[in-house]
């Protein structure tokens, strides 16, 4: 019974090892003797010692940071600019069988495409277009990589990293558009103004006696007013005309 122990240890070894167990976001690649013998998984799966190799993958959305690096836009402006790009393997058997590493491979054709479709815009489209670029950044690497089983689902630029001299002649333009702006709403508060004036005394030179009871009316305000201050106002002589005419 003793002889036998060795081998019964070895044969439970062996059971052990070719047991597995993948969760329901993962799955196994799995090769005999060398070829392709199909996808596994989830749940319990096994494995052939010796024969049968598998290799594990995750299914999982993959988060990855595309790091920031000198891009150069359409108008010759350097600038730096990084990014994230999600994506998951949609077809185990490819991702492992028609690249050697998509994870690395993903990274690198992200980097590329990052910095050729920014070197298609001008400086003032890559900061107004951010959805645009996102989605054409999106559409290109889901391309690139669907012939390596990975589905890129979504791309964002991070951040846009200008240099001190662009961003101290942008704020200047956009001081200046702000004085601008302003220069347009006083002149339009002026010009309204002027228009009221003028409606005003038209409607006055069709009443002559208008321009009388509004010098009374004023007077009559001055007057009811506090203190001691003399004020002196000026008053047409035709007002008193008017006055003794009807008096």
């Amino acid at each position: 019974m003793i002889a036998w122990l060795p081998l019964v240890v070895i044969l439970g070894v062996l059971l052990l090892s070719s047991v597995k167990i993948l969760n329901e976001y993962e799955r196994g690649v799995v090769f005999r003797l060398g070829e392709f013998a199909g996808v596994r998984g989830p749940g319990l799966i096994f494995i052939i010692p010796g024969i049968e190799k598998m290799t594990k993958l995750d299914l999982r959305v993959v988060t990855m940071d595309v790091p920031s690096q000198d891009i150069i836009t359409k108008d010759n402006v350097t600038m730096k600019v990084n990014g994230v790009v999600y994506f998951k393997v949609h077809n185990p058997e490819r991702s492992i069988i028609a690249v050697e590493n998509y994870y690395h491979a993903t990274a690198q054709i992200a980097q590329t495409t990052l910095r050729s479709v920014i070197g298609q815009y001008e400086l003032d489209d890559l900061l107004s277009k951010r959805e645009e670029i996102n989605g054409k950044l999106q559409v290109i690497l889901d391309e690139l990589t669907e012939p390596w089983g990975v589905k890129v689902t979504n791309v964002e630029l991070k951040a846009i990293d200008l240099p001190e001299s662009m961003q101290r002649a942008m704020a200047k333009q956009a001081e200046a558009e702000r004085e601008k702006r302003a220069k347009i709403i006083s002149a339009d508060g002026e010009f309204q103004a002027a228009q009221k004036l003028a409606d005003a005394a038209e409607v006055l030179s069709r009443q002559p006696d208008a321009i009388t009871l509004r010098y009374l009316d004023t007077m009559r305000e001055i007057s009811s007013g506090a203190g001691k201050t003399a004020t002196i106002f000026p008053v047409p002589l035709n007002i008193f005309g008017k006055l003794l005419k009807g008096s």
